[in-house]
């Protein structure tokens, strides 16, 4: 889904240390990745978090993925969007605890 010319296939080691890498970050998140959640949850009175959110979510999809890609297409259609967004956050949410690197890696590996 990437904008890449080369097509490279990712090596398991190279899979596990993301993995480690995205559990350690989503630790360090935690409290911004609740407070969007809540956003979400409590839309009239803070929607400006979850607005902020959205937008800088579709600003690097757009920068950084090929949107010529139909599940790209499908993480920028608004509709759907949301869903995916509050799927992914509440997946990070749940890799903070001891036993986040297990479970994000079968997350990803059942994806």
């Amino acid at each position: 889904m990437r904008k890449s010319y080369i097509n490279n296939n990712i090596k398991l080691n190279e899979f596990d240390a993301l993995i480690k890498i995205t559990v350690e970050m989503s630790r360090y998140l935690y409290p911004y990745i609740r407070e969007i959640l809540q956003s979400k949850e409590d839309f009239e009175e803070n929607s400006v978090i979850w607005n902020n959110f959205n937008k800088r979510f579709i600003e690097l999809i757009k920068e950084r993925f090929n949107i010529d890609s139909m599940r790209v297409k499908k993480l920028l259609n608004q509709a759907e969007n949301d869903e995916i967004i509050v799927k992914s956050l509440l997946t990070l949410s749940l890799c903070i605890s001891n036993q986040g690197y297990e479970k994000l890696k079968n997350f990803l590996y059942d994806f």
